[in-house]
Parts: C-alpha cells; structure tokens; sequence
C-alpha cells in the first residue's frame, strides 16, 4: 500500500511540474516565429510601425521565457529526485538528449536571446533579426532534444541491455534522434506551440480592438497570427496522422484506450462520442488501410493474431516470459564471478527474454490498461478544440481582409475568451501521450514501480504542495506582469 502510495504521489508530482511547464513551452514556439516575421516585415518594408510591433511580442516573449524556465530546470531535477531507479537503468540514454539540450540549444537561445532584447539600434537590422530567428531557432533546438529523450521513453531504440552494469546503454545514437516517434512527436509539439502563439496572439490583439485602442496594431498583429495559426494547425493534423500510425504499431494499448476499444477487428471503427462512429475510420488512421487490423484491449491481453498471421503474446505469456528474465538475471549475477560456465547459461537465457524484462515486475494483467474513460474523453477533447480553433482563426482572417471585423465584438468576444482553450487542448494531448502509456516509464521496458525512488511518500506529498504553491505563484506573477504589459500596449502613434 505504501509502495503503491509513493508511485502515485510521484507521478503526480512529476504531472503537476509537467502541466505548468507546458504552460510555458507553447507559447514561447508560437511568439518566437510570430514576432520573427514580424521584424522581417520591418527589415522589408522599413517601416517603423512593424519595428513597434515586433518589440510588443517580444516583451510579452521575454516574460514567458523567463518563468519556463524555471519549471523546466525543476522538471529535469525530478528525474534524479523521484525516479532515481530510472535514471539509473537508463541515464546513459536518456542522459544525452538533455544534455545537447542544455549544452547547446539552451546555450544558443541565451545568447541571442541577448542581442535581440537588448540590441535594437545597437547591431546591423539584419543581424538583429537574425538573432531574434535564431532565438526562435534554439527554442525549437530545445523541444526537439527533450522530444527525442521523450520518444524513446514512448519507443526505445538503440540501446543493449548490460547486465554487468544493470544499465541499458546506448549502442547508436542516430536511432535515438531519428527515432521516427521522435520525428512526428517534434512537429507535433513545434507546430501547436505557433497554434498557442497564434491563438494567444488574435485574442490579445481583439482585447485592443474591444477597446478600440491601436486599431492598425491589432489588426495587423491577428493577419501575421493567423496566418501563422492556420499553417501550424494544419502541420498539427499531418504530424498527428503521422503520431496516429506510430501509436498503432508501437503503443497499441494507447491506441486502444484512446478510442475505447474493447475488441478489435478489420475495418476497426472510430467513435467520436459513445453510440457515434464512423465505420472503418480508426483502421484508415492507425493503418492507412480501411481494412488494416487495429486490436482491442481485451485482443492485447489476451493475445491475438492478425490476418496476416503475426502472432502476439498474451500479458500473461509476456509477464512469465518477463520473470524468466529476472530470474536469469540474478542467476547471472550470482554466478558472473564463481561459475562461469552457468553464468553464460543464464545470459544466453537473458538476452532470449530481455525484451520482455519489464512484464516482471507487472502482477496482473489488469495493471496494463492504463485509464480509458479519461485518454477517451481527452483525446476528442483535444481534437474538438484544435478543429474549433482551426476554424475560428479561419474565419477571423476572412473577416479581417474583408475589413469587417473591427466591427464584429462578438467575434472578438470568442477569439479573446479561446486564449485558455488552446491551453486545454495542449494539456489534453500530452495527458492522452503520457497518461496512455501507463504502466509504463518506458514502454514494455520499466514500468514506474520499479523506476520510483526509495524516498518516503511523506517527501514526496510535502514538495508536491511546496511545488503547488511556487509554481501557482510563478504563474500568477506572470500573468499579473503579462496584463500590465498589455494594458500599456505597444504605444504605436496611429
């Protein structure tokens, strides 16, 4: 019970610094390109007005830069903090996405990051707004290395188990970065941060039209915004049907959970609400083949075996084949040193096994379904109001080169309260990606069980709270320094 206690309290620790990160990374993708072609169009057109633009984005920029900073810094501790047994089985993989990260892409935001804050007048027009895309740059740099490290937590690839050193080290890092969970994961995540940016961006911008302050300021902010929006929604979709095939043939628990799907079959269909289903639309997702077979949660359990014959393990199967590992394993490391002979028995035995290693620590099949009413609900969540947001920047745009939205409160209304649901639709995708995997740290590999800290729940609940408090303040200070930044506006003579 107290073991089961600490796994929890843990996880909720990590999804609390998880959750306010990703309140930050978002936006900070989006604003960096918008405010990018917005100093482009200045550098183009020289006109001083894009100059002013581009410098109201950029403070709002600075101000969300600088509080993600810090839940990132404490999210990466909690990996030595709360999941030290994770760490341990795998830091030599894990270990080196964050650490280009920190190195290299973190080093090349801070740096220009300088220039282009504080460089204006100081430096050339044109290296100033490199710097500024180079910010942007590196930020997309940072996310890309922290995807990989993720991906492989979805998906691990290149590494070898050493039973010497009890470590999974890694055998090629290319796999690692070109993981291709990673690929789709990094388009996904770059290109919702311009659909935050963006939606962030036209609602701010329509408070100034209700307002009826810096009329060409709003106005020309939600053109450059939504053009943004619109393209990195689109790139969503395409990422997400890319993420949809990988989940299918790598996770398909998540896949099975997300649509709530029992029993599994050809031409699978896909629900958008209970009693509502579209026939053979989850096969075209999961496999591009109205006829591809995409198994349920009871076919994953119980083993299954596909048209084409493939032949998949039952949990059970998976989980007795998991306890053959661990028990070669000790047997390996008792008798490494005095029997060498029967030390290589058990290795042969090992590596015949290792891919099932983690199923030894499950106890019962049941603890491989992660919760379905919770990654079925977020995930329509999740696409409802990605389509919402994707229609309403559509129309905001056709208003506005029509000349009539000025004049549309209504419609300013919506697109200024939207701010939180782009919010919400992140929140919900990385809930349905991270929550979808569970048991799981690493799928199929080490469930979190076995990769928590020997820390006493006690700890753990105390820094939840602590972090509760910190990180809510980190937010409120953010938000009541944004709202004064937009009170005073981009101060652009009309």
């Amino acid at each position: 019970m107290v073991e089961s206690a600490l796994v929890g309290w843990s996880r909720a620790q990590f999804a609390l610094t998880a959750a306010y990160h990703w309140i930050f990374v978002p936006l900070t993708l989006g604003l960096a390109i918008i405010m990018a072609v917005m100093e482009t169009i200045y550098v183009v057109k020289k006109d001083e007005f894009w100059k002013h633009t581009a410098k109201f984005w950029m403070k709002l920029f600075a101000i969300n830069f600088a509080v993600g900073i810090a839940t990132g810094i404490i999210l990466e501790f909690e990996f030595g903090t709360n999941w030290s047994n994770y760490s341990w089985f795998v830091g030599d993989i894990f270990g080196a996405p964050l650490a280009i990260e920190g190195i290299f892409a973190f080093f090349m935001e801070a740096t220009f990051f300088a220039v282009m804050f504080f460089g204006w007048d100081k430096v050339s027009k044109k290296f100033h707004l490199l710097s500024t895309w180079l910010v942007g740059i590196g930020a997309s740099i940072s996310a890309l290395w922290i995807l990989v490290a993720n991906a492989w937590m979805q998906h691990p690839v290149g590494m070898d188990f050493n039973p010497d050193t009890v470590r999974h080290e890694m055998v090629d890092f290319w796999a690692l970065v070109l993981n291709p969970v990673a690929v789709s994961k990094f388009f996904h995540a770059v290109f919702s941060g311009w659909m935050t940016g963006a939606i962030f961006a036209i609602g701010i911008s329509c408070w100034y039209l209700l307002k009826k302050r810096e009329t060409r300021f709003a106005l020309s902010s939600i053109r450059v915004a939504a053009v943004v929006g619109i393209i990195g929604t689109f790139a969503v979709m395409l990422s997400g049907d890319s993420s949809g095939i990988h989940v299918g043939k790598y996770q398909p628990m998540k896949l099975a959970a997300a649509e709530g799907l029992d029993d599994g079959g050809t031409r699978a269909p896909f629900s958008i609400v209970p009693g509502i289903e579209i026939p053979g639309m989850l096969s075209i997702l999961a496999t591009h083949d109205i006829n591809g077979y995409v198994p349920g949660i009871n076919d994953i359990i119980e083993g299954y075996t596909t048209p084409d014959g493939d032949v998949y393990l039952s949990a059970e199967d998976k989980m007795e084949k998991g306890r053959t590992a661990l028990s070669a394993f000790a047997d390996y490391t008792r008798l490494k040193n005095t029997d060498p002979e029967a030390a290589a028995e058990a290795r042969h035995i090992l590596d015949e096994n290792v891919e099932y290693f983690g199923y030894g620590y499950i106890d019962s099949p049941e603890e491989l379904v992660p919760n379905v009413p919770l990654i079925y609900w977020l995930f329509r969540v999740m696409v409802f109001f990605g389509t919402f947001l994707l229609i309403l920047m559509l129309f905001v745009l056709w208003m506005e080169w029509k000349g009539r939205l000025s004049n549309m409160k209504w419609l300013q209304w919506i697109s200024l309260l939207s701010i939180p649901l782009v919010y919400l639709c992140g929140q919900a995708g990385w809930i349905v990606a991270e929550a979808g995997r569970q048991p799981w740290t690493i799928e199929g590999l080490l469930p979190v069980n076995a990769a928590v800290s020997s820390v006493s729940v006690g700890a753990v609940q105390t820094t939840f709270f602590i972090f509760v408090a910190i990180f809510t303040l980190f937010l409120a200070i953010e938000l009541r320094i944004l709202i004064k930044a937009i009170k005073q506006g981009p101060k652009i003579e009309e």
